[in-house]
């Protein structure tokens, strides 16, 4: 009997998204990509999986508010986990 082990696809565990409009304060909005995994990860790990979509969504922004937003949102994550670990 053969075994079926299956790798997940996806080496992202949380995807970013901009949101609000140009009137309104503009944020960030983070999903699981699969709902187990915001079971069982640490603070460290979730503000590391935030980041790393940040930096994968600023790749492909080219609105400039969209731009500040997320580097933003990069700087502060970055400060709360370097402030976080000491």
């Amino acid at each position: 009997m053969g075994m079926n082990i299956i790798e997940n696809e996806t080496p992202y565990l949380v995807e970013a998204k901009t949101c609000g409009c140009k009137e309104r304060r503009r944020g960030v909005s983070y999903h699981f990509i699969e709902s187990s995994h915001g079971l069982c990860l640490e603070k460290g790990e979730l503000m590391l999986a935030q980041i790393r979509a940040c930096e994968r969504l600023l790749k492909y922004a080219k609105d400039e508010g969209e731009i500040d937003v997320l580097k933003d949102e990069t700087t502060r994550l970055k400060l709360a986990f370097d402030l976080m670990r000491y």
